[in-house]
């Protein structure tokens, strides 16, 4: 290994920037990251120049490569291709367009692998698949997480269909490092095209688009020329992406290290410590009649009331609770197929020291933001945003948190061609058989199978002042009363309290809340909340995963057989 040191700035004292041709004074243009204080435009940078960006200094230590063919197709065009390598070589300074090893990222190591788009256009050719191959083997081998930073037009056309099979892999590689329970984050610059994008560019666990970027597969000129057609405005460009569900986050470049620092500490395994706490009162074992079963469960409290206090516009929210009880939460976006739903928010966090994965519905306080979360109702692809975290949590061993408040699933046409109910028994199912903890909170409404996706796990934890149902009481009351105005009869026959659900074996426990609800004192609400959560996690997460799956089998296989009745 060699160490590579920060290599010196050179060159005129003015120049000009590729965004909007302004001139600009060389000095400050590299102490504002090579981004343009005019436009805001981010100039492409060489491999070592970003490097030096983002790796902590004097910390990158390079991996000596092993060599390979350098004309194995011995491949002319206008020039012989070993010309155009040397000319590569000695523009930039560099034997090839990758350049990989290991560094540390405010204090944390990783293995980080760079494209040089100077090289011959960022091209993959045998010997960026073998770098990006050997990143991946040595991300294994020392139990590292994996940075790839892409800047790429795609496969190089003059190794043929060797150059095309680096896609194959380098997916591998990168499948192999998922399948190790190691972090991989892609961080996607201008441009990255092509066989780069369809392979390993797109398979990091978290995708994050620099501002500015151009990403895709095909680039505008071959799609116009294949089947012309008008281009939207802002096509292919970072924005456009995360608007579209394809990356998690799209960010500046002065915000990318401290963001890959909070990532990569978010991820770092370690033991937590556990945190002693009663914030739980323990699922009531009620023993007598149905009748005093049934007193007992609703506490004299009538159950029109807890509905509405569940719906209470002032109640916390999701980001209420995430910005209240957890540290550095990092929200991720989009379900990598179509768009990023706003009713469902999910990211990582730290709750008592312990990293986690926190899915919750979100709706908002004032119509301005019911209106563009959707009052809380997801779409498919907030579904399948879901999905995609439950699975990281499991790849990185991380529990997982969900905080449930929402009316319902949204039931428009488009949702449903676009999947809606399989997105839901999609995410039902992979909570089933998670193999980390799973804690639900519901702090709102419950609200049938769009909620439940979102509540199946090993704990389901109820708020005092909150409901869960099949069903709306509106929508119950329309159909079986024929007069949704029965609403608050259909609740009281749902027996859908917190109280009620402990009783019927479908919750497990009740969270206390500050008096008049919690509405009234948010911070209170929300310690409460962890103090509950953290205690559940803390018994889960001393169990064996086998154990932990054969126990939830078992909660869920006895609910409703025998057990439980009012």
């Amino acid at each position: 290994m060699t160490t590579t040191a920060t290599p010196p700035t050179t060159g005129t004292e003015w120049v000009k920037c590729t965004g909007c041709a302004r001139p600009l004074y060389r000095r400050r243009l590299v102490r504002d990251l090579e981004v343009c204080h005019e436009c805001g435009h981010h100039q492409r940078l060489s491999a070592r120049a970003r490097i030096a960006q983002l790796a902590d200094p004097g910390s990158f230590e390079e991996f000596a490569l092993a060599p390979v063919p350098h004309d194995p197709l011995g491949f002319s065009d206008t020039a012989p291709y070993p010309d155009r390598l040397e000319r590569a070589r000695r523009a930039t300074g560099e034997q090839e367009g990758t350049v990989t090893g290991t560094a540390r990222i405010e204090g944390e190591p990783l293995v980080l692998l760079v494209m040089d788009f100077g090289f011959l256009g960022g091209s993959m050719g045998c010997a960026t698949g073998e770098a990006v191959a050997t990143a991946a083997d040595e991300a294994v081998r020392q139990r590292l997480p994996l940075v790839l930073v892409t800047a790429s037009g795609g496969a190089r056309m003059q190794e043929g269909a060797l150059a095309l099979l680096q896609m194959a892999k380098t997916s591998q590689a990168l499948a192999l490092v998922t399948e190790a329970g190691l972090l991989t984050v892609g961080v996607l610059t201008d441009p990255t095209f092509g066989g780069v994008t369809a392979s390993f560019a797109s398979l990091g666990q978290v995708l994050i688009a620099e501002t500015g970027a151009s990403v895709g597969f095909a680039g505008k000129r071959v799609i116009q020329q294949t089947v012309p057609q008008e281009l939207p405005e802002g096509f292919q460009q970072a924005e456009y992406l995360m608007a579209h569900g394809l990356v998690d986050r799209v960010e500046g470049r002065e915000r990318l290290r401290p963001l890959l620092g909070r990532l990569l500490r978010l991820h770092r395994p370690g033991a937590v410590p556990a945190v002693p706490g009663a914030g739980c009162i323990p699922a009531p074992r009620v023993p007598g009649t149905t009748a005093a079963r049934r007193a007992a469960a609703t506490s004299g409290r009538d159950v029109w009331d807890v509905v509405r206090a569940a719906r209470h516009p002032d109640r916390p929210t999701t980001l209420d609770y995430l910005d209240l009880a957890f540290d550095d939460f990092v929200e991720l976006h989009g379900d990598r197929a179509h768009a990023d739903d706003p009713a469902i928010v999910a990211g990582v966090a730290s709750l008592a020291g312990r990293p986690v994965v926190v899915l919750g519905h979100q709706k908002g306080h004032d119509t301005r933001e019911l209106v563009a979360r959707n009052f809380g109702m997801p779409h498919p692809e907030g579904y399948r945003k879901a999905l995609r975290l439950l699975e990281h949590a499991e790849r990185c061993g991380m529990p997982v948190v969900t905080l449930v408040d929402t009316p319902g699933a949204y039931p428009g046409v488009a949702a449903e061609e676009r999947g809606q109910s399989i997105a839901i028994a999609q995410a039902i199912a992979r909570s089933s058989r998670l193999r980390v903890p799973v804690v639900s909170v519901v702090t709102g409404e419950g609200g049938s199978g769009g909620a439940l996706a979102l509540a199946t796990g090993d704990r389901l934890l109820m708020l005092e002042n909150t409901f869960f149902s099949v069903i709306s009481p509106e929508g119950c009351a329309a159909i079986l009363w024929r007069d949704a105005q029965e609403a608050p009869q259909a609740a009281r026959a749902l027996r859908v309290t917190a109280a009620d659900l402990v009783h019927l074996g479908v919750a497990d426990g009740v969270v206390p809340e500050p008096a008049g609800g919690a509405h009234v004192d948010p911070e209170a609400a929300a310690g409460l909340v962890a103090r509950a959560v953290t205690e559940a996690l803390d018994e889960l997460c001393a169990v064996g995963a086998p154990e932990l799956l054969r126990l939830r089998s078992a909660r869920l296989r006895g609910i409703g057989a025998g057990r439980g009745s009012l």
